[in-house]
């Protein structure tokens, strides 16, 4: 069922990110169901990723309706998180982290290379919710390492906006390989930035986050676009 709700996921990013689906319209999901051709199951658990990310938001009484999105939002908060994040890495590698934390981080990196590794000949990922998962789990840990809650909270802040969030891609395999680049480029920025934390490289580790989110930035506006085009 996975792959079924990830090309669930990935059109229906592209309807909303094209515009093809307007701020505001409900999403009906027996009308969805039927229009991508799966059962409501699938459906009803993509629509809640989709929420995940800010493209969608729950309604008081039942169901879902397009988020309002724009390319420049999603931009400004992105380098909103890059700001905090590298804050919440520089904290991290002066103060020491934890045994636990880098045990976490090291796990994520891990993880994370053999999801690659195993990325189709053709240069897709086959399971972009999977390393969605992972990304998260890493951007987690380096801000709970920090020990800093009122960072905590303001990336919190930041992550409900639309895309923002770092479990959000934005990716709907239109371009397979580029995407899965974009990918490889951030499981090596993951790597330097466990190593700078580990040397204790405030500076360092601090930079290559706020370089990280700004990639991250440019990769959504360029893969929006592309959607949108």
């Amino acid at each position: 069922m996975a792959s079924q709700i990830d090309r669930v996921i990935a059109e229906l990013r592209r309807r909303i990110l094209s515009g093809e689906l307007a701020s505001g319209e409900r999403i009906v999901e027996l009308q969805f169901a039927s229009d991508l051709q799966v059962s409501r199951t699938p459906l009803r658990l993509a629509l809640g990723e989709l929420e995940k990310e800010g493209l969608l938001e729950r309604l008081p009484t039942r169901g879902f309706r397009v988020r309002r999105v724009t390319l420049d939002d999603i931009a400004h908060a992105i380098d909103v998180r890059g700001v905090l994040e590298g804050m919440a890495a520089r904290s991290l590698a002066e103060a020491g982290a934890s045994t636990r934390t880098l045990d976490e981080l090291k796990a994520c990196v891990t993880e994370g290379a053999a999801l690659l590794a195993d990325a189709q000949p053709g240069g897709q990922l086959a399971d972009p919710m999977r390393w969605a998962a992972i990304n998260a789990r890493f951007h987690q840990a380096l801000v709970q390492g920090a020990g800093n809650p009122a960072l905590a909270a303001a990336l919190a802040q930041v992550a409900t906006t639309p895309m923002a969030a770092p479990g959000a891609l934005g990716f709907s395999g239109v371009q397979p390989a580029l995407e899965l680049a974009f990918l490889q480029r951030a499981q090596f920025d993951h790597e330097d930035v466990v190593r700078a934390i580990e040397a204790r490289e405030g500076a360092r580790a601090e930079a290559l986050m706020r370089e990280h989110a700004r990639r991250s930035r440019d990769n959504k506006r360029r893969l929006m676009q592309a959607q949108a085009a």
